[in-house]
């Protein structure tokens, strides 16, 4: 009982860190129709700058500068190399693509940088952990759990009760109504990338953190498992994205945990467990949990 329960926790601690991912990619296509498969790279950059950076700003500082860094570089990716030209589907599928080429830049540039080293954050964690009750857990794991249930609340009051949340909502319902109606679909549009490499940028810090080893080369690969949960929400749904991260991070927890147990699964079914969840769950509904079924014209 206490295994299950040391699962359960650090599952929702991966689900809430995964969720500050999911998050940025469901807000870059509710406001661009793009999806970003550059994220994994600004996550990666984030936590370069993080780990670069603790030992002059400190921690707090570095994180400042680095969440502050990676919304720039995000804002100023989309303003300056996705809108070029009339903003159409089309457009957005092309933008798409290129930000693979962007990925493949950043990555490379970064996986120079770093080498084969392992970088600390410097995060006010460390190693230590606390006892909850029966189970033990790193304090990293707590802190994940409550520093992403306040960002994300606080991402959610930016949908509903501002300005540019309602502008967001309004073009992702349909985009020349809102232009139509005054929303700066430019300013909006910014204002979402940038968000979301500044999510990004946060999550690194928990994937780095103990009992991870450290920041290395392919901690922005850990972005794709976040992947599966933004589209089990169903792609441009805040909250779907929220529930498909907790069900990922629940998954891969207890595939892990209980691994003895699955070896007939194969020894690296941990690393494929959320695409299979994602695969099963979009054969019984196919536009996400909470997708809304399309139109159709008949």
């Amino acid at each position: 009982m206490t295994g299950f329960l040391d699962n359960i926790l650090n599952g929702l601690a991966l689900g809430s860190v995964y969720a500050l991912v999911a998050l940025g990619f469901v807000i870059i296509f509710k406001a661009s129709g793009v999806i970003n498969f550059a994220h994994g790279s600004l996550l990666l950059l984030g936590g370069y700058l993080t780990a670069v950076l603790h030992d002059d700003l400190g921690f707090a500082g570095a994180l400042a500068v680095a969440v502050l860094a990676t919304a720039a570089v995000a804002g100023l990716m989309d303003r300056f190399l996705l809108q070029v030209g009339e903003q159409d589907a089309q457009a957005a599928h092309v933008q798409t693509i290129v930000t693979i080429g962007v990925d493949i830049v950043l990555l490379t540039d970064l996986s120079r940088r770093i080498g084969g080293d392992l970088l600390s954050l410097g995060d006010p964690w460390g190693d230590s952990v606390t006892g909850l009750g029966p189970i033990t857990v790193a304090d990293s794991r707590l802190a994940a759990i409550v520093v992403s249930t306040v960002v994300i609340g606080a991402v959610f009051a930016l949908f509903r009760y501002t300005n540019w949340g309602l502008a967001l909502r309004a073009s992702a319902e349909d985009l020349e109504a809102a232009a139509l109606m005054g929303v700066r679909l430019v300013r909006m549009r910014t204002l979402a990338w940038c968000l979301a490499g500044g999510l990004a940028a946060l999550a690194a810090v928990f994937l780095a953190a103990f009992p991870a080893p450290g920041l290395e080369r392919t901690t922005g690969q850990i972005a794709l498992k976040a992947f599966p949960a933004a589209i089990l929400g169903g792609m441009a749904s805040p909250p779907g994205a929220l529930a498909g991260s907790m069900l990922i991070g629940l998954t891969e927890a207890l595939v892990a945990g209980y691994q003895s147990e699955l070896h007939v699964l194969g020894e690296g079914f941990g690393d494929v467990a959320p695409y299979a969840v994602m695969v099963l769950v979009l054969l019984v509904r196919p536009n996400g949990l909470f997708g809304a079924k399309g139109a159709a014209r008949v």
